[in-house]
């Protein structure tokens, strides 16, 4: 029993170059299950059927376990049970028929209208620092603009190049290096024509430093931490929070769910579906709040 779990973790280590936290994951998850047992109840690994890991699922449930916590567990199960398979002569995997929970689906936090117009002015009415360049808040204008013109991942917007940027448009490279069209609206693109024309840049990285090298993505979060400190928005803010606020407010204002799902880049119309929810959720609140007889 024991021989079967150390080869699966040498082979995970060698073979699969699995990282250390990857490595005591699993061995944390096989460990646990062979606990569930009383040592002369535990059936062998290659004997256990379906129904034991359903037991221990079930057990993990009632113990209020996050489900992500269950999944990840049951994730490494999998994994060794894959192994056995291939390289130990099982013939299936007896977790093949196991259902396991779904994750909870967390509304993502969004902005309200007011919240951000307050981040994107911050950059224009904060102090210059010392021996920043005049057109620093400019680009720091355009960036946040740009993100909640567009929707688009930090990643996304630090890979901007200026021949990106069109007259309504702008050139998206996104993830698997798939290109979106996506528009942009009049104040993101007067924002980054005023950043260029004070900068006098006119080619290579959109986003650039004051040494003229492009932005990356941990400065960008950066200045949006800074922005975000000089505002009344009571919690954290993170350009992924733009994103869902752009996708939010578009379906708040009546764009359907397609054409949302373009604009972000996103392969499944199941993953920009969860906006529909955030946005039900907001006009639910907003008739609560507003209806004399809403309760």
């Amino acid at each position: 029993m024991e021989e079967l779990t150390d080869l699966f973790i040498e082979f995970q280590r060698v073979e699969k170059s699995a990282s250390p936290r990857t490595l005591r994951n699993y061995s944390q998850a096989l460990v646990a299950f062979e606990r569930f047992f009383k040592e002369e109840e535990f059936p062998g690994w290659k004997n256990a059927t379906p129904d034991h890991f359903r037991a221990y699922l079930y057990q993990m449930m009632q113990q209020d376990m996050a489900r992500s916590t269950i999944r990840l567990h049951f994730s490494a199960l999998r994994s060794f049970y894959k192994f056995l398979v291939h390289r130990h002569g099982l013939a299936k995997s007896p977790l093949t028929d196991v259902q396991l929970p779904k994750l909870e689906r967390k509304l993502p936090v969004v902005l309200n209208q007011k919240q951000v117009i307050e981040l994107l002015e911050a950059p224009l009415n904060a102090p210059l620092p010392k021996q920043a360049p005049p057109w620093l808040p400019l680009r720091d204008a355009a960036i946040l603009e740009l993100f909640y013109s567009t929707g688009m991942r930090l990643a996304e917007l630090a890979a901007l190049n200026v021949e990106d940027i069109g007259d309504e448009v702008i050139r998206v490279v996104g993830k698997g290096s798939k290109e979106r069209i996506v528009p942009v609206g009049s104040y993101a693109l007067a924002a980054v024509q005023k950043y260029r024309s004070a900068a006098g840049h006119h080619a290579g990285p959109l986003f650039i430093s004051k040494l003229k090298k492009r932005l990356s993505t941990k400065s960008i979060g950066d200045l949006l931490k800074k922005y975000l400190a000089d505002t009344s928005i009571p919690f954290h803010v993170t350009p992924h929070k733009l994103r869902h606020s752009f996708a939010t407010h578009l379906l708040d204002n009546g764009a359907d769910l397609r054409s949302v799902q373009e604009l972000l880049g996103h392969s499944s119309l199941s993953t920009t579906q969860i906006y529909t929810h955030v946005s039900k959720q907001r006009l639910r609140e907003s008739y609560d709040k507003a209806h004399p007889r809403a309760k």
